[in-house]
């Protein structure tokens, strides 16, 4: 299990899990198979939708390049 973020729960991490998990969903894909294709943990990834976690730059971009979307449309999903 990842370790929670200190800043768990923050607006801006709970915005852009939000952004992810709505850009994953439009893409018709679960977690588990946006997880697998960019290389993260299911769980991680988990806490990273919920606002648990603060995830590093290169997760992002995984994210954002797995779901064939610009990082910075998930940054203004966001509303970053």
């Amino acid at each position: 299990m990842p370790i929670t973020s200190p800043n768990a729960k923050e607006p801006v991490l709970v915005a852009f899990g939000d952004a992810v998990r709505a850009a994953r969903l439009a893409v018709g894909i679960s977690q588990e198979e946006l997880a697998h294709i960019s290389g993260i943990d299911r769980s991680y990834l988990g806490a990273i939708e919920r606002g648990e976690q603060n995830a590093g730059l290169l997760h992002l971009v995984r994210i954002a390049q797995s779901l064939n979307v610009p990082l910075a449309e998930l940054m203004v999903g966001a509303g970053l």
